[in-house]
């Protein structure tokens, strides 16, 4: 590892916070010259703390748990593209080795999904029934990172349509339990009748959100519930309804309407004072390495590009309990040509990618 590395130009350190330099000394940031720095190797441009993906799924693609080997081929094809930090939001991979790989993002894990029996994509989740829910949040609570992942609707094949996966008394005693062993709690919703439900019993986050409506969102405002849109997932909506057309009409109808209204529910979500954080579903049918198209996806939705940026940065790190460019954090960075706050787009080519101080990309 390099020992010093002089880092140049406009650190964004913050929202409000430019810098014109930092310092990397034994992998950690300094904003203070050591005073070993001779002829350190410097790098310039505008940095940013390394970004947030925070849903993807490292160790699974579209058939279930994937090789060690391709574990490492995703996480450094996030590595490359400048995520840095992975909130990994259910997977049946065992992919602690990655913590002991300081050349790979750093991780928190929630587990493996945990879906009601014949509710969820086949070979991902959990599937259990509602009388043994708390138990098997137990169990990822104490397996994870600090998350739990539920899968709150799924499509129900005798209704023909998306539902709500639990009972209210189910979801809140499992809930309950999360908090009690120190973990939070996620849902997988696309629809809207499991929202009301998981809110009101205490839940953290909400993945893909695209049932958020008007009455809903002062709910999810109140209690400071995150939602992390996935809109480059939810981009797929009008070809999955196509796939399921003939057999689902209902559904189908459903997830047009919910694709139709994406921008609109992610825009009246932001401007509610909801928390919108970056995450690209990667690692099921999506691949890896595409945090900066989910950014430019926000903006498109309506979100100020700085606040866009925050959340896949100052505002991502700070949600998960990761540092940014502090001093003395580990120095997790990427340098880019131009000011990403002027075009969002200049996320999707990083000039220098630094991880743990080391610069590796």
């Amino acid at each position: 590892m390099t020992d010093v590395l002089h880092v140049k130009g406009r650190v964004l350190a913050g929202p409000d916070d430019v810098r014109d330099e930092l310092w990397v000394v034994g992998g950690r940031i300094s904003y203070d010259r050591p005073a070993t720095a001779r002829d350190p190797r410097t790098v310039e441009g505008w940095v940013l703390p390394g970004m947030v993906d925070a849903h993807c799924h490292v160790g699974l693609d579209h058939h279930g748990p994937v090789s060690d080997d391709v574990s490492e081929k995703q996480a450094l094809t996030d590595r490359e593209a400048g995520a840095l930090l992975l909130r990994d939001a259910g997977s049946p991979s065992d992919t602690r080795w990655i913590d002991d790989r300081e050349d790979l993002p750093k991780v928190i894990r929630a587990g493996r999904h945990i879906a009601r029996t014949r509710r969820y994509i086949r070979n991902y989740a959990w599937e259990i029934e509602p009388e043994d829910l708390v138990a098997y949040v137990a169990r990822e609570a104490r397996r994870g990172d600090g998350w739990v992942k539920l899968v709150g609707d799924w499509i129900d094949r005798e209704a023909g349509d998306l539902s709500a996966c639990w009972p209210r008394d189910a979801v809140a005693a499992a809930i309950t339990e999360a908090h009690r062993l120190g973990a939070r709690v996620t849902a997988h919703c696309f629809a809207e009748d499991s929202l009301r439900d998981l809110v009101e019993s205490g839940i953290d986050c909400v993945e893909h959100a695209t049932g958020l409506t008007d009455d809903l969102i002062p709910l999810f405002a109140a209690h400071r519930v995150a939602i992390v849109p996935t809109l480059i997932n939810t981009a797929t909506f009008p070809k999955l309804a196509d796939g399921g057309e003939r057999k689902f009409p209902r559904w189908s109808a459903h997830m047009r309407r919910l694709h139709e209204r994406r921008y609109d529910t992610v825009r009246n979500a932001y401007d509610a004072g909801i928390p919108v954080f970056v995450g690209t579903d990667a690692g099921g049918t999506l691949p890896h390495g595409l945090a900066a198209a989910e950014v430019a996806e926000l903006v498109t939705a309506g979100i100020p590009a700085v606040d866009a940026i925050s959340a896949t940065t100052w505002a991502a790190r700070a949600w998960l309990g990761r540092p940014g460019l502090d001093e003395g954090a580990p120095a997790d960075l990427v340098v880019f040509d131009q000011d990403p706050r002027a075009d969002v787009r200049v996320l999707a080519d990083p000039r220098r990618v630094v991880l743990n101080g080391r610069v590796v990309g």
